[in-house]
């Protein structure tokens, strides 16, 4: 592995793919996928998928503190992954893309504040402003061509 680029980079990067596909299956007008179903079932779950992995990332931070994001970063991670799933069963599909994009903004407000505290990386950081902006791009991407 690369030190200038830890797993978390690749991964990251990585985890856009699925986004990045079904905006251009969308472009394409493919709505359907052999085997895998709808895309948009496929981008809403994935997107649900992924937000609660990324409040699973704040879960385990918490884990190691014993100041204030002790108690934040489990209860915003708690609201977050819950509000998504219940919105998830009753949203349409572009409103559910809007709210998984202001999650994953959200989510990266949150990452900003641990960023400014000291608690993350720099490097990390910009990792994931980028990746949340791409991923938001695809999200609206999708929604306007869905």
């Amino acid at each position: 592995m690369n030190k200038k680029n830890p797993l978390y980079f690749y991964l990251t990067y990585a985890g856009m793919i699925p986004f990045l596909i079904c905006a251009v299956l969308f472009i394409f007008k493919i709505q359907m996928i052999p085997i895998l179903g709808l895309v948009q079932k496929i981008i809403g779950v994935y997107g649900l998928v992924i937000a609660s992995f990324m409040t699973g990332v704040h879960w385990g931070q918490h884990l190691e503190r014993s100041d204030k994001w002790s108690i934040y970063l489990p209860v915003t991670s708690n609201i977050i992954s819950v509000l998504l799933w219940l919105l998830y069963l009753i949203l349409p599909f572009k409103c559910l893309l809007i709210a998984i994009a202001i999650s994953f903004i959200v989510l990266l407000y949150i990452d900003k504040k641990l960023f400014q505290d000291r608690l993350i990386t720099r490097k990390y950081f910009y990792t994931r402003c980028i990746a949340t902006m791409i991923v938001i791009l695809a999200l609206l991407i999708s929604g306007v061509y869905s």
